[in-house]
């Protein structure tokens, strides 16, 4: 493999998903699942058994098939399983105690299932060939860790690493007892904080490592989380959670406290750095940020500089402020400055209207295993702020004990938050239905009551139905989890995107990586997940979207390829990483920009997404030593191949940029062996030759191909205009 520098530029589990489809016309006898509110049971049954096969043997056969009882079911329902005809189906929907009907459907094993969309495998790959990043110490500058969360137990984990020099502090509700073989360090840094705010909430946080809000023990879960069997959120995303780094070591550096909003005090973020560097840990991730500055005034691109010269690779999340351009944080270009990708999982509910005339697909997250049959559902049609559900617009008399159909658009952003935390109470609406393409205005902690999010298609086709009948009613299936979901990945909505305002000559994102959906460990402390009556539901395991997750998964990966080949620097780690990511989705696309829905630009998903098993074996690497950051230079490929090899160049352009690269062939004599080249590249700026945009101006890539070889080395080259 060769190192490169460009001159100038820039859970096994078995998964059961009930669907709510339009049952068979036909009366071809099916498998069901029935729903029974146990509370109308005869009081001369003894037992639900007693009375569900009772109830199957009242039924009449018309079509000579008897119903045939398959299982009861007492704690995970109340109900049981039969195979039916068409015609005891239409019998059973008149019978007291019937709550809903759901056709059989069959699942798969599955785990919870960023490892398995990167492609990381037990037995090949990156994984067993890092030894899944033994030995290794991650570091997470956040909230802090919930210490006895299953993410971070230490079973089969060998003594402490000789060379840890770090320590186990105590404070409240938090003592050195907590850390174990896996967790094996946890600090708090508060004195800027306090000395600023003048003290620590007593009520919404703890002074001491210990998470309160839960961001920080799901970062640190997502990046080397052990594994955990049977880790789910409600029902959604069931399977065995595990972190990229599984047998790494984790030490949480507390330096995010809050006091009226959670924030990091400079002065606590760099001692925090600082501690780290001298407790000897290998990978820093901090899922934070400040507002960029020039980089001598950023107390993360300080304290990453410094690590930079220690060895420690550094990954920061790029920011949750897009999707415009030049909303980039932590631009600094020693840091490896990560971006938000969508996974192929979604999380769904199944909506049936009527008696089967319609079935649709939508988002949903709501945390119950709830039933929803044959509820009235109503449509303002006519009347478009009662079509947008907008404040006091619904009707208590037209609209209570019903669910209600929001039609949303672009001038109606706030609408879902007001219709679900006040409109909804108000008017006594019992659910909704919202049809929208603005997924990023749907967060699931939002909703109190049950909601289901469906495409403006979809929507199209509820409303049509509602209008166009006279009784319309809605049957709702939810916790539903779909894998293998297109096109993947996405660049996320909110990712911020480059370039950066300090140092736009450097693309920045560097990489895209897993941030939406994604469930990790959190603190079961406080309610999360809203439910009912403004009630909320504590968990030890929450699904969140963010930077902050994208970037302890590339933190985690790091880790794996520093485990792996324990001679590459922090410069090279990145370099692999980025010339062979991803630029092509799962649906054999380029990566698509989820707001525009066409393909995105470097300046969105940086080099491309990340591959771990690829990065094992890059090829060439683009190495950059201490004094190219501080000469802002570019330099030479290094060979970290065995052996010699020839590249030759191939440049990519589109019409208005000009690129050439001189030498087009570079030799290497052995494994780590330099060749230098020089890439010019030339952009027409007149009218008409770019695409319109408010920054971006076109891009292409450079790419060295080993001659004779299966190396290809990929980088970006942009253009784009100052603000």
């Amino acid at each position: 493999m060769e190192r490169l520098i460009p001159l100038g530029l820039i859970i096994s589990l078995f998964l059961f998903f009930p669907i709510a489809t339009s049952l068979p016309a036909s009366g071809r006898p099916r498998t069901y699942i029935i729903n029974m509110d146990k509370s109308a049971m005869p009081a001369a049954f003894s037992s639900h058994h007693d009375w569900y096969t009772s109830t199957l043997s009242s039924l009449s056969s018309p079509d000579g098939f008897s119903p045939l009882h398959l299982y009861t079911y007492n704690h995970v329902m109340d109900g049981f399983s039969a195979v039916l005809s068409q015609a005891h189906l239409d019998q059973l929907h008149e019978l007291p105690g019937h709550l809903a009907t759901y056709p059989e459907t069959f699942g798969h094993l599955h785990t919870t299932h960023t490892p398995t969309f990167l492609g990381l495998r037990k037995h090949s790959g990156l994984w067993p060939a890092s030894g899944f990043g033994d030995d290794m110490i991650i570091e997470v500058l956040d909230t802090g860790i919930w210490p006895e969360s299953e993410s971070f137990n230490d079973e089969g984990f060998p003594p402490v690493p000789e060379r840890w020099r770090g320590a186990c502090e105590t404070g409240t509700e938090f003592n050195s007892s907590y850390c174990n073989r896996k967790l094996i360090g946890a600090r708090s840094f508060s004195k800027g904080m306090q000395q600023e705010k003048q003290n620590i909430s007593k009520t919404n946080d703890y002074d001491s490592p210990r998470d309160f809000i839960g961001h920080g023990s799901h970062t640190s879960s997502t990046a080397a989380g052990s594994s955990v069997v049977g880790a789910e959120y409600f029902g959604y995303a069931k399977g065995k959670a595990i972190g990229m780094a599984p047998k790494a070591r984790i030490a949480m550096y507390k330096v995010l406290f809050f006091d009226e909003s959670y924030d990091a005090a400079a002065t606590d973020v760099l001692a925090g750095m600082d501690q780290a560097i001298e407790d000897g840990v290998d990978v820093m991730s901090l899922s934070l940020g400040f507002i960029e500055t020039p980089f001598d005034e950023n107390p993360i691109a300080i304290g990453a500089f410094a690590a930079l010269k220690k060895g420690i690779f550094v990954s920061c999340s790029a920011g949750n402020n897009g999707p415009h351009a030049y909303t980039i944080l932590n631009g600094a270009p020693w840091i490896t400055t990560v971006g938000t990708g969508t996974i192929d999982r979604e999380f769904a509910a199944h909506v049936t209207l009527g008696d089967g005339e319609l079935t649709v697909t939508g988002k949903s997250v709501y945390p119950e295993n709830l039933f929803v049959s044959d509820v009235p559902i109503y449509f303002g049609h006519g009347n478009r702020t009662k079509e947008l559900c907008e404040i006091y617009s619904l009707d208590p008399e037209e609209v209570a004990g019903k669910y209600i159909f929001c039609d949303f658009d672009s001038s109606s952003q706030n609408n879902a938050l007001a219709v679900q935390n006040y409109e909804m109470d108000r008017s006594g609406a019992v659910g909704a239905i919202f049809s929208s393409d603005e997924a990023r205005l749907f967060r699931p902690t939002d909703f109190f009551k049950p909601f289901v999010l469906v495409n403006p298609k979809d929507g199209d086709l509820v409303k049509d139905y509602i209008i166009n009948s006279k009784n319309a009613t809605v049957s709702i299936r939810f916790l539903t989890t779909l894998l293998g979901t297109k096109p993947a990945p996405q660049v996320a909505d909110f990712s911020s995107r480059g370039p950066d305002r300090i140092s736009p000559w450097i693309l920045k994102p560097d990489i895209l990586a897993p941030g939406v959906d994604i469930l990790a460990a959190w603190a079961p402390n406080r309610g999360f997940a809203p439910i009912g009556d403004h009630d909320y539901l504590l968990t030890d395991y929450a699904i969140v979207s963010g930077t902050s997750m994208s970037c302890p998964h590339a933190a985690g990966i790091a880790t794996l390829l520093k485990a792996t080949h324990r001679d590459w620097s922090s410069a090279t780690i990145r370099s692999a990483m980025m010339t062979t990511a991803d630029v092509i989705d799962n649906a054999n696309g380029r990566i698509i920009d989820m707001i525009t829905g066409v393909a995105g630009t470097p300046l969105d998903f940086g080099a491309g997404h990340i591959n771990p098993n690829k990065a094992i074996d890059p090829g060439l690497v683009y190495d950059i030593e201490i004094q190219d950051y501080i000469n802002y230079l570019c330099g030479e490929l290094t060979n970290v191949a065995e052996g010699s090899s020839v590249y030759r160049a191939v440049v990519r352009t589109p019409s208005g940029m000009k690129a050439v690269v001189q030498p087009e062939t570079i030799t290497f004599s052995i494994k780590y062996s330099k060749a230098k080249f020089q890439l010019t590249v030339d952009i027409d700026v007149r009218v008409g030759s770019l695409p319109k945009s408010d920054s971006f101006g076109n891009y292409g890539f450079l790419s060295w191909y080993e001659v004779n070889g299966k190396h290809e080395v990929r980088s970006p080259i942009v253009s784009a205009f100052a603000p």
